[in-house]
């Protein structure tokens, strides 16, 4: 098979995606893992959302070998199909490399040795585009500040102060889930993934909990990459990642959060994708949020937990007291969570865009 098969297709697949990525040797090793020489040849016939009067157009494929490769590709998680909630027809949209296709091959909780290739895959990508990262670095982070934001932090419920501050029903995440009436819970990709590597959770043993809703719930359940579950138990699962001290964060249609939330992912620093490519110095934190941390001094007693529990590194000790680095803080309200003094608070901010540049190395 010609390689420029190959290379028009990953190149498909990255413009396909919200956020840039070159394409390098390990990600075409990467997509040659995901898709058959077959299927490489037809994701480039992608542009945008299209139905499959469009698809058949562009393709030439009919009947049965249409619906044959567009079956394979979702169950695949290359692409995914919904139903238009305006015209009813069913549309499919191929998916971006991250957020989007290297998350759906994780999904299903496969720990043999074509998943754990991925996972090293995943992670020698990482390295390089750090590495890339830390060779140019002004001037690559200053072109990723008009790159959207990945996610938005909402808060946990249990630290927002409804006497101080107006809480509006996008800002809980159990007023979110009261808006789905299909939910769907899969394992933790990220997770999973350091798992494969020999390199477990440090926070949660836990990975039965990214929760999906909608049309993407939907989907994920039709192709066996999530199981359904009811809103008592979307609940649960977000209590005990509150408990463990893991962060909320809401991923919207297109990124969009003007649209409808798609999944709740529960983070830790340790494993999730957007924290680590952070902290190895690979890409900004960027993410929505609408609050802010702070200390009361007479209440604190300098006994440094928040400090080791913020996933941001946003805390540090001055003297005896915390004291919050504005800049960095996402408001996640998890250091107010594992305070036992009750010293920290979230207050809110209005929505507001948080860029923390890569770690320099």
């Amino acid at each position: 098979m010609s390689e420029q098969v190959w290379l028009d297709a990953c190149n498909a697949i990255i413009m396909a995606g919200m956020i840039p990525m070159p394409l390098t040797d390990t990600v075409l090793e990467l997509i040659k893992t995901i898709i058959t020489e077959e299927q490489a040849r037809f994701v480039p016939f992608f542009t945008g959302s299209m139905n499959r009067d469009q698809l058949r157009e562009r393709s030439g494929l009919d009947g049965q070998e249409l619906d044959a490769i567009l079956e394979s590709l979702m169950d695949g998680g290359v692409i995914t199909g919904t139903r238009s909630k305006g015209s009813g027809t069913f549309v499919y949209r191929l998916m971006g490399p991250f957020p989007g296709m290297f998350e759906f091959t994780m999904m299903r909780g496969g720990t043999g040795e074509k998943e754990k290739k991925q996972a090293r895959l995943f992670d020698r990508l990482f390295d390089e585009l750090a590495g890339m990262v830390q060779m140019d670095y002004d001037q690559i982070v200053e072109a990723s500040r008009s790159v959207p934001p990945v996610a938005r932090v909402v808060p946990l419920d249990t630290v927002i102060d409804r006497d101080r501050d107006v809480v509006l029903p996008m800002e809980e995440v159990g007023r979110i889930v009261d808006k789905f009436d299909d939910i769907a819970v899969t394992t933790c990709y990220c997770r999973h993934e350091k798992e494969l590597l020999g390199e477990p959770c440090k926070v949660t043993s836990e990975k039965n909990n990214c929760l999906m809703f909608g049309k993407i719930a939907q989907f994920a359940m039709e192709h066996n990459f999530a199981r359904p579950i009811s809103k008592d138990e979307a609940r649960r699962v977000l209590k005990e990642a509150r408990e463990a001290g893991l962060v909320h964060k809401a991923f919207h249609v297109n990124l969009d959060p003007d649209r409808e939330e798609e999944a709740i992912c529960n983070c830790c620093k340790c494993c999730c994708g957007t924290f680590q490519l952070y902290y190895k110095g690979a890409a900004p934190l960027h993410n929505l949020a609408s609050f802010m941390a702070s200390v009361e001094a007479d209440s604190c007693t300098g006994c440094g937990l928040c400090e080791e529990k913020c996933p941001m590194e946003a805390i540090v000790m001055d003297g005896d007291i915390a004291s919050v680095i504005a800049d960095k803080c996402i408001g996640c309200g998890v250091c107010a969570s594992q305070c036992g003094q009750e010293a920290i608070h979230i207050h809110k901010t209005g929505l507001r865009n948080v860029f923390v540049p890569p770690v320099r190395k």
